[in-house]
């Protein structure tokens, strides 16, 4: 139960309380976090497995940013997590750390860790456009195309558009299910000028952000189906 409950992230003074209720008496914060210690275990062998089982065609890269404790603070922190599409066609988590500030150092590093891990065969890298990410992915993965992610482009041009311009999103709709309400705003949103996707602002927003490359100028060969996993 201790264990379970630090997973989905109750804190060791609220696990204390909890147990309290269920009738066990002086449960520590130190005892608390001893026992749930093994999940640190497990977590540092899944994020240290191999990746030479084969080939990932396909790779997302991203950062969430999230608060954390950190002493008497509470501080941001950025994970930086890969997704890839293994042999099977079914997607899995490639890479997890944490990194203080997203920069091109952090995921230069954290891309080069996946490649010692053994990742290899990656013919398409999705990812949004921050100059640091871009460059490490060409460095650790050049052999690969680089794509903008699509919903952070879509939210990057809607940003330029004023609100009253901005159509409202399709409810319950979800990316990989029917599409983006991000994207799909931008595609219906009034084309006035200055206003919409293709104002001046829009376009200068564009502007900033490097294309999507292909080595050589060629595509990826058409890879196996993706499976959707079940939620």
């Amino acid at each position: 139960m201790v264990a379970t409950a630090c997973l989905l992230g109750v804190s060791t003074r609220r696990v204390e309380e909890l147990a309290e209720s269920l009738g066990v008496t002086r449960l520590s914060k130190s005892q608390v976090s001893a026992m749930a210690k093994h999940l640190d275990e497990q977590v540092t062998a899944f994020r240290n497995r191999p990746l030479d089982t084969g080939p990932r065609t396909f790779a997302w890269v991203d950062a969430l940013t999230r608060k954390v404790r950190e002493g008497d603070r509470i501080i941001n922190v950025h994970a930086l997590v890969a997704v890839g599409v293994n042999a099977d066609g079914h997607r899995e988590i490639l890479g997890l750390d944490v990194a203080t500030a997203e920069d091109g150092a952090g995921w230069l590093a954290f891309l080069r860790s996946l490649v010692v891990r053994g990742l290899s065969g990656v013919q398409l890298v999705v990812s949004d456009a921050h100059a640091g990410l871009v460059d490490a992915i060409g460095a650790t993965l050049p052999g690969a195309s680089w794509q903008r992610c699509r919903t952070h482009y879509a939210r990057n041009l809607l940003s330029q558009v004023p609100k009253s311009a901005q159509p409202g999103g399709a409810p319950g709709r979800r990316l990989g299910e029917g599409g983006d309400p991000a994207a799909d705003r931008v595609r219906t949103a009034p084309h006035r000028r200055g206003d919409g996707p293709d104002g001046p602002r829009a376009g200068r927003s564009g502007s900033q952000v490097p294309r999507s490359r292909s080595p050589l100028g060629r595509s990826p060969a058409r890879p196996a189906r993706v499976h959707r996993l079940p939620a």
